[in-house]
């Protein structure tokens, strides 16, 4: 439903810190599921970890956000600005991503007050396992 070029017209992050391939399905307002493929030539296994590549889970979180700012990007209703993490509750790993993986990222919109602050929930799965979840919170930045 959104292509890459898409995405970066609706989002600020730019390489390295793009971490939405594409979006194929969504909810305006409500939901999204996107996918991240995740490749070797990505620039975080050059040191996590040198002969066993793991990515980050701070990076699985961010991709999470990056969904979850993606709908908030498409509220034609919020003010323009840029949406920034303020917390992060309850997030767990329960498998590592490697290379080859094809992150499945769902957020759904859970919380909105005063049009400046927000809670989403996501889950990612890999080949239908769950790798991570948990709840982000979010703040306009004036």
């Amino acid at each position: 439903m959104l292509t890459s070029d898409q995405i970066l017209n609706l989002l600020p992050h730019r390489y390295p810190f793009a971490l939405v391939d594409r979006v194929i399905e969504q909810e305006l307002g409500v939901r999204a599921v996107a996918i991240k493929n995740v490749t070797l030539n990505e620039p975080q296994f050059q040191g996590h970890f040198p002969g066993r590549p793991l990515m980050p889970g701070v990076l699985i979180v961010e991709a999470m956000a990056q969904v979850g700012g993606l709908i908030i990007s498409q509220m034609p209703e919020l003010p323009k600005g840029l949406f920034v993490f303020a917390g992060i509750d309850g997030v767990r790993f329960r498998r590592p991503v490697v290379p080859g993986d094809q992150l499945r990222i769902t957020c759904e919109l859970i919380a909105l007050k005063r049009k400046r602050f927000g809670k989403v929930k996501g889950t990612v799965t890999v080949d239908g396992e769950l790798v991570c979840s948990g709840e982000l919170m979010f703040s306009l930045v004036d």
